[in-house]
């Protein structure tokens, strides 16, 4: 499968998500109502169970919509249009009283047609006598018209496919136990990628049927579950020993193989991931941590996920959830479940097995996991991380490079014009867990739970465009804050505001797009004016103007037009160091007024014309050119 289409896959499974966010609350209104039947006010439970049902029975529309709103960056017209489409197949259904159901195989094909078509004619224009039924209107006529062509042949083709899903689905219970450990394999496998939700929408949405006592049709391993099926939720059980045992105890080997120094930090961050993945099931913060790391670890995760997933099955364990196989969902979905009690001896033995398993691998191998090497864990910048979205935007490759920012729980997902400008390197440290290119300008960035924030705050920022000026590392080395200049005049920000870095090679590299106001005759210093009028004064070491010169080579001169990561000054590295009270090397803004708000990158090592540093918002009256 080559790149292009993995992108085009990662796309349809993101649309996959959208139906899944009314799945809680099914599942807690059927458990509402298990308790209120217990407590003998039956029709009060009646009326909780039947709204959960409902929304179980009501997944093909929900699906035609989320998945029409997902292809269309979440365009209400389309998915109004997968609507028109579904009830046009139900109406023509009951005309020639076919004898089955919409169903959520149905509910995806009709919205991959909404979207697309959405996506493909929603700017179409017309002769101005003609041009009402351009745009987004022309898309819904369309999308009707196909609608009625795609039900007929749905309803031609639907023996077959019933036939097909019915095979599916008897072959793989077939398969007893190894089939469950294939799909427990693939499930952990696509994590990685982000395609996860492909898979599991054949298994827990298609195999299967189940009708209730009310004659409510139900298909697949989770709608059948909280529909009472006593034999659901094989797909579902062996999920719960991973999610709340064995990653956790990943993140404790991690924590206890950290470095003495860093352990407080990675502590806090791996303690919160690992009562993250207990509660919730949300693994990827963990399993990035050590999926690029060591990949073959993560092949042994799978393999084990798969060993859980088929001793629950061979032990006739069933249960569900809703969201994830989380310790919520574990209580919650308890009375509909089956000898659940041994998903937690089991689960205990699994984290035991995790934890001797990893902390031999890190130790063995030096397995470069978090708090082993000095790295920007997303703790650090939680406090700040909206300040930093303009840094991330710049590590995607700027504004004009991103086509569509989406996100699901723990994950960027977007689409670049191109990916080769974006800089993973810099996102890692904006704590990014894991960068993964899928092809066709589609890309994943694993920021754990913050994704959504962060894409909410990319959209905001993207669509108000303020004047924004990005800064890279001007130099090979480390980043440190101002304030620890070992010189009163630029610590105390007497100079103007900005960061500054302790080089580990001889080159100064320009950190903006401008023109050299100002060579310093020792070549130790120099000015860089911005097309918006900032005036960047870059100072390598300190007291280094005694040096008259020497050790300092400009290879611009004033008046030269320069780009980001340009080479403007080469030193010599070790005579400079020896000669000089510090390398320290600041990177100010002199007219700092001109500055509305600043977004700083974790100060940690930096690649000299790469890494994202810096990123200011100009006061809209501070707007001005450069003029040679």
């Amino acid at each position: 499968m080559s790149l292009n289409q993995l992108g085009l896959l990662q796309q349809l499974s993101r649309a996959l998500m959208q139906p899944l966010i009314a799945l809680p609350a099914a599942a807690l209104a059927v458990a509402i109502g298990h308790m209120l039947q217990g407590t003998g006010m039956h029709d009060a439970a009646a009326l909780f169970e039947l709204t959960g049902k409902t929304i179980f029975y009501v997944l093909p529309y929900l699906f035609a919509a989320g998945v029409a709103l997902g292809l269309s960056n979440n365009a209400g017209v389309a998915a109004m249009s997968s609507m028109l489409g579904m009830f046009i197949f139900k109406q023509l259904l009951t005309h020639w009283h076919a004898a089955f159901e919409p169903t959520i195989l149905n509910g995806i094909l009709f919205g991959v047609l909404a979207g697309m078509i959405h996506e493909r004619f929603k700017n179409v224009q017309f002769p101005e006598y003609l041009q009402f039924f351009g745009g987004p209107r022309f898309a819904v006529l369309l999308t009707t018209l196909s609608s009625i062509f795609l039900s007929w042949v749905m309803i031609v083709l639907a023996p077959f496919m019933h036939q097909g899903v019915s095979f599916l689905g008897q072959e793989i219970l077939a398969m007893g136990g190894f089939g469950i450990f294939i799909y427990g394999v693939l499930h952990r496998v696509l994590v990685a990628f982000g395609l996860h939700h492909l898979l599991n929408n054949v298994y827990w949405f298609q195999v299967g049927s189940f009708t209730d006592a009310e004659g409510m049709t139900f298909t697949g391993d989770l709608p059948r579950f909280f529909a009472g099926d006593p034999t659901a939720g094989v797909y579902m059980a062996g999920l719960y020993p991973i999610m709340m045992f064995a990653l956790p105890a990943v993140a404790l080997a991690i924590v206890h193989e950290s470095r003495e120094d860093l352990r407080p930090k990675v502590r806090k961050t791996y303690f919160t991931a690992a009562f993250v993945s207990l509660l919730t099931g949300i693994t990827e913060p963990i399993e990035f941590a050590f999926l690029f790391a060591a990949p073959y670890l993560f092949i042994v995760h799978a393999l084990l996920s798969g060993a859980a997933m088929w001793l629950t099955a061979e032990l006739g364990i069933r249960h569900g959830f809703s969201f994830s196989a989380g310790a919520i969902d574990y209580v919650v979905n308890f009375h509909q479940s089956t000898k659940a009690l041994w998903i937690i001896p089991i689960g205990v033995a699994f984290g035991l097995i995790y934890y001797v398993i990893f902390r031999f691998a890190i130790q063995k191998f030096q397995i470069p996991t978090p708090g082993r090497v000095e790295v920007s864990l997303l703790d650090d910048m939680a406090s700040d991380l909206l300040h930093r979205v303009p840094l991330i935007i710049q590590a995607l490759g700027g504004k004009d490079n991103i086509v569509d920012t989406q996100a699901c729980i723990t994950r960027l997902r977007l689409r670049v014009q191109n990916d080769k400008l974006v800089d993973r390197h810099a996102l890692r440290m904006m704590g990014a867990a894991g960068v993964i290119r899928l092809g066709g300008g589609h890309l994943q960035v694993v920021f754990g739970t913050y994704s959504e924030l962060i894409k909410e705050e990319m959209v905001k920022r993207l669509q108000r465009d303020p004047k924004q000026v990005w800064f890279v590392a001007p130099v090979q080395g480390r980043m440190i804050p101002i304030e620890e200049v070992p010189d009163t005049i630029f610590a105390k920000k007497l100079v103007g505001k900005g960061v500054a870095f302790y080089p580990d090679r001889g080159e100064l590299v320009s950190p903006v797009r401008g023109f050299i106001r100002h060579v310093y005759p020792t070549m130790h210093a120099l000015g860089i004016e911005t097309p918006e009028g900032l005036e960047v004064l870059l100072h390598i070491g300190i007291e280094t103007s005694s040096l008259n010169g020497a050790g300092f080579q400009a290879v611009v001169q004033e008046g030269d037009e320069v780009k980001p990561g340009q080479l403007l000054i080469k030193f010599d590295f070790n005579e400079v160091k020896k000669r000089c009270k510090s390398l320290a090397t600041p990177m100010v803004i002199t007219n700092s007024d001109k500055v509305a708000s600043w977004s700083m990158a974790p100060y940690a090592p930096v690649k000299k014309g790469q890494t994202s540093v810096m990123s200011v918002v100009l006061h809209e009256h501070a707007l001005g050119g450069v003029h040679r």
